[in-house]
């Protein structure tokens, strides 16, 4: 299992990613599952990925051999719209899902595997696309301008109650790291070293991009404190009056 999410707000975009792939008693491995890609003064993309770590890899491998082949019909540095993109990586994905579809089906496995792609072409908006196993894809909207791929549930919450478009870069970065932290604390096939990356809107460049480990300094700090603050905050709900709902 893993967990990514992207989040849209005014001065650009964050995106976040775990880096767990398997998690069992006497065995934990790591992958980063997020990719960037640059163009120089054309447009700048990010990548995330979720379900067969296979699958996710050979759509990454499969979009770097597009870009190294001149003869390729298509490849991430063209289109004029991002949506074209995400449309040919969810056919790279389909593809790739059909080559093992024989050999999976007999081990009862999955091949699937969801991507969230994000970044702007010069001139246009910043965008991000959920692009589902089926290779299909949806964009995050203005009432909901985050999307979330992998174990999702442990970590909406803080997104319903702070993202908004009006949030800096800074706080969207700081709102994802909390529920990238929320869901590791509820499920062990979420873990760290979590990676974190800011593309600002109209700078076409590789976004800023750190990457924090269970031991780094900033993030237990962060932890430290969220959990405080939330401790100071349900100290200060106000009691129920029992005697008034036992009467």
């Amino acid at each position: 299992m893993t967990y990514c999410l992207a989040i849209s707000v005014d001065d650009g975009l964050v995106f976040a990613s775990d880096s767990r792939t398997n998690a069992g008693v006497d065995y934990v491995a790591t992958y980063s599952k997020m990719t960037r890609f640059v163009f120089d003064n054309n447009r700048v993309l990010v990548l995330l990925t979720s379900g067969s770590l296979a699958t996710s890899q050979a759509v990454v491998n499969g979009i770097k051999r597009d870009l190294n082949d001149p003869n390729a019909e298509f490849d991430i540095s063209q289109g004029q719209y991002l949506h074209e993109v995400a449309q040919y990586i969810g056919k790279l994905s389909q593809s790739e899902q059909r080559l093992h579809a024989k050999a999976i089906e007999k081990s009862n496995a999955s091949t699937e595997s969801s991507f969230i792609l994000g970044g702007q072409i010069e001139g246009q908006a910043c965008e991000i696309f959920l692009i589902y196993p089926q290779g299909n894809f949806i964009s995050a909207s203005a009432e909901t301008p985050y999307l979330q791929i992998g174990e999702s549930k442990y970590g909406k919450p803080i997104l319903d109650r702070i993202i908004s478009a009006e949030l800096s870069l800074s706080d969207a970065a700081r709102c994802a790291a909390i529920s990238l932290d929320s869901t590791m604390r509820s499920n062990v096939s979420v873990g760290p070293p979590i990676e974190l990356a800011l593309h600002k809107k109209d700078v076409i460049q590789d976004p800023a991009h750190i990457v924090l480990s269970a031991n780094s300094s900033d993030f237990q700090s962060l932890q430290n404190q969220w959990n405080e603050g939330m401790k100071s905050a349900f100290n200060q709900l106000p009691r129920l009056d029992w005697d008034k709902y036992n009467a």
